[in-house]
């Protein structure tokens, strides 16, 4: 079973959404971990893979690199969604913080 990039983007965000609140301006990096994939499956549950390198050929093959300013987000519906684009203020803020 191959995973593309996306997918393994898309399940570390998930991770991230489901770490403890933070205050809006703490912002806290991913903590991707090296040979892990990360899924988010049809059922809209999430899971890691420990990966290998013997098919690594296989997994790159459709596999899409994630754009740099990418935001990743649960919508209201429970929908996993991505947005290209600015979402920081111009002093950093988030554009889309509950403090606005």
């Amino acid at each position: 079973m191959a995973f593309s990039i996306k997918t393994l983007a898309i399940a570390a965000a998930l991770g991230a959404f489901a770490a403890p609140a933070c205050a809006q301006n703490a912002a806290t990096p991913w903590e991707l971990k090296a040979d892990t994939g990360y899924a988010y499956d049809k059922e809209g549950k999430t899971f890691s893979y420990k990966m290998g390198t013997s098919n690594a050929g296989e997994l790159l093959k459709g596999a899409k690199k994630v754009p740099k300013g990418t935001l990743f987000f649960i919508g209201q519906n429970g929908q996993l969604y991505m947005r290209s684009g600015q979402y920081l203020e111009g002093d950093g803020r988030f554009k889309f913080g509950s403090d606005r």
